[in-house]
């Protein structure tokens, strides 16, 4: 995780995935399929941030009115493999498992990471007010934060 504690942006620069799917059907599918939903996931707790009307409808509600990730978001270095020779204990059929759902959920990695990062701006066992979506804004804001409540203690140490 790369992050600019200028601006709050941010790059995630590499991902290691081993994801078990049991006996996979279609190896070359359930790749895409985990990194796909990986990169989903990272949209959802990145990037798509949920706004209201003064109405109280949602005016979010599709790609065209927030930001979804796009080939750019893609870490530079994304390793997935599938486990081998691990088919599903359970009766399913060719003794599959499920690859559609949860690589989304893997995607919590980002976000941990990411609070890791901006928690280093601040003193040992400072714990950043990040929220998901952790937009370049929330970051910046986190960062902010951390480095205020730093500023007096550094004061007071010197």
């Amino acid at each position: 995780m790369l992050v600019d504690t200028l601006t709050g942006e941010y790059r995630v620069l590499r991902v290691d995935i081993l994801h078990d799917c049991g006996y996979s059907l279609n190896p070359a599918i359930d790749l895409g399929q985990v990194e796909g939903g990986f990169v989903q996931g990272m949209g959802w707790l990145t990037a798509e941030e949920l706004v209201w009307d003064a109405g109280g409808r949602l005016s979010t509600h599709a790609p065209s009115t927030y930001k979804i990730p796009t080939a750019g978001d893609v870490p530079a270095e994304f390793r997935v493999r599938l486990v081998e020779g691990h088919p599903n204990r359970a009766a399913t059929i060719y003794r599959s498992k499920a690859v559609g759902e949860p690589p989304l959920m893997l995607a919590i990695s980002v976000f941990h990471a990411l609070r890791d990062a901006v928690a280093s701006v601040g003193s040992r066992g400072a714990r950043p007010a990040l929220d998901a979506p952790a937009t370049p804004e929330r970051v910046l804001r986190a960062i902010e934060q951390l480095r205020s409540a730093a500023a007096p203690v550094r004061e007071a140490a010197q």
